[in-house]
């Protein structure tokens, strides 16, 4: 995008609002946290607070961690660094009890947050590899959400990982645990994992076991792979909804088809200026262009103890430095419930409630419309 025409934008935007109207951050924060909102990409383990990897690293080593260790685990500069510190943390699990912690640090994430609704990905390989029962470790999920749900009425549903990384095999091993587990609390799959490493081509036969036993499929793409990994994902896997998908920026045909299905895209707008595949500054991130071209798009966080960014950090980044005004935000944070794998009627009551909170804000503070 060339210097004039990002002016123009800016120019565009204050004449919209107004250099008045522009909130300081206090007032947005404050505003945001008021609002319900929803998170549908948002990796579980990688809501780990920094104190939780510190008491985990201890029971596993016998040692504490150093100051160095933690710097070294929390270094990387491209996605398939970050993948190699996730599976790191996950290391350093040595009972089904820790996931525990882990939810209790969710819970706090959650509430500074204001996330009512919440589909987060879990990915079990690791600890399937190092002898973790799967039933074990969902019965340890579920009376965590259920835990969140009962002490602040915020609701957490889950999408199973069946990972890139470690290929079909292990891919439909995990989608046959989720069928015998017949957890309530899961509600797909989703393929993450090494993009580049692992083509949706081989994960169709599992995509479609998937889709035939009635669960909901999502997918990784366009992350850190040309557009041409968003299209397989859809159609070859039919997945319906992609993780990130911001290669689409250079097709147009396909930013096109997107725009006309309104096939959502859950961006992570930080995380993907740390992998740095397609944007190294987040003022150059293409989610503008994207949501200007009529494509469908909800904001989200990734993995916010890695990349350093909780949601309502994202939206700030949305407008103070993208350009979104306070009336797209609210539309993406509607976008996030209409995205979500609930009901047509419980997207209403979730939308109506945002709304509602969103008007009775500015009704408090007219100063700020």
């Amino acid at each position: 995008m060339t210097a004039e025409r990002k002016m123009d934008r800016r120019v565009v935007f204050f004449k919209c609002c107004g250099i008045l109207a522009f909130m300081d951050k206090k007032e947005f924060y404050s505003l945001l946290k008021t609002v319900p909102k929803a998170e549908i990409h948002v990796h579980s383990e990688a809501v780990i607070s920094r104190n939780t990897v510190k008491k985990l690293y201890k029971e596993c080593n016998g040692k504490d961690m150093t100051a160095d260790d933690v710097k070294k685990l929390f270094s990387y500069s491209n996605l398939p660094g970050f993948i190699s510190s996730f599976l790191k943390i996950q290391s350093l699990f040595t009972k089904t009890s820790d996931f525990e912690l882990v939810f209790a640090d969710f819970a706090h994430y959650l509430e500074e947050n204001n996330i009512v609704y919440c589909e987060t990905f879990f990915s079990p390989t690791s600890f399937l590899k190092k002898g973790f029962s799967f039933s074990d470790m969902m019965k340890t999920v579920s009376r965590s959400i259920e835990k969140i749900k009962s002490e602040s009425n915020r609701t957490v549903k889950v999408l199973i990982d069946v990972s890139r990384t470690f290929g079909e095999a292990n891919a439909q091993h995990n989608l046959d645990l989720i069928l015998a587990e017949k957890n309530k609390d899961i509600i797909g799959i989703g393929l993450g994992g090494d993009e580049a490493k692992g083509p949706a081509k081989g994960f169709v036969h599992v995509f479609k076991n998937a889709r035939d036993a009635g669960l909901h499929v999502v997918a990784h793409a366009g992350e850190d792979v040309d557009s041409s990994s968003i299209k397989d994902a859809i159609t070859l896997l039919g997945a319906e909804r992609i993780g990130h998908g911001i290669t689409a920026v250079n097709d147009e045909p396909l930013i096109a088809e997107l725009a006309r299905t309104k096939l959502p895209l859950e961006i992570c707008p930080t995380s993907n200026t740390f992998t740095k595949k397609i944007v190294s500054r987040m003022e150059d991130h293409p989610v503008r262009e994207l949501y200007d071209k009529g494509v469908f798009i909800t904001i989200n966080t990734d993995d916010p103890t890695f990349f350093g960014a909780s949601l309502i950090d994202e939206y700030w980044n949305l407008y103070s430095k993208l350009h979104f005004t306070l009336d797209e935000i609210k539309q993406i944070i509607l976008n996030g419930f209409t995205a979500s794998f609930i009901s047509d009627n419980q997207k209403k009551t979730y939308c109506a409630a945002a709304r509602k909170a969103w008007n009775d804000w500015m009704a408090l503070h007219p100063q700020a419309e």
